[in-house]
Parts: structure tokens; C-alpha cells; sequence
């Protein structure tokens, strides 16, 4: 991804993210139909960017159970 300061975008924290470090951020408003998402841990790490639909799919199974116990 060119031309984007990812570091400009306001991250958000899961708020899952008091269950022993396994920590998740996105920018919900920072791409238009894209969700940046990145370890909390590693701001400055990689960033993975999904289209939102998708991500919005994964949250849904994920929710639903459908990948079992992790």
C-alpha cells in the first residue's frame, strides 16, 4: 500500500484485549472499505488491511463459533 501513513489513522483497541496479551487493533475509519489491522503489541510492526466485508464475515463466524474452540 502506497501513499497511506498508517501511523496518521486512529487505532482502536479490542476490547478483548485484557485476556493475557493477545491484543488486536484497527482503524475502523481510516480506509474507506478497508479495515487496517495490527498487533498492539508492535505499533510500528506490519499491518494487515482487509476488505471490510470480509473481515465483517470473519467476526461473524468467528462469533458464531463456527471455527471451533481456539
Amino acid at each position: 500500500m502506497t501513499g497511506v501513513d498508517l501511523s496518521e489513522l486512529r487505532w482502536v483497541k479490542s476490547t478483548y484485549s485484557d485476556n493475557g496479551g493477545n491484543c488486536v487493533e484497527v482503524a475502523p475509519a481510516g480506509l474507506p472499505g478497508r479495515l487496517p489491522v495490527r498487533d498492539s503489541k508492535d505499533p510500528q510492526g506490519p499491518v494487515l488491511v482487509f476488505p471490510e466485508a470480509a473481515f465483517a464475515a470473519f467476526l461473524a463466524v468467528v462469533k458464531s463459533g463456527g471455527l471451533g474452540e481456539v
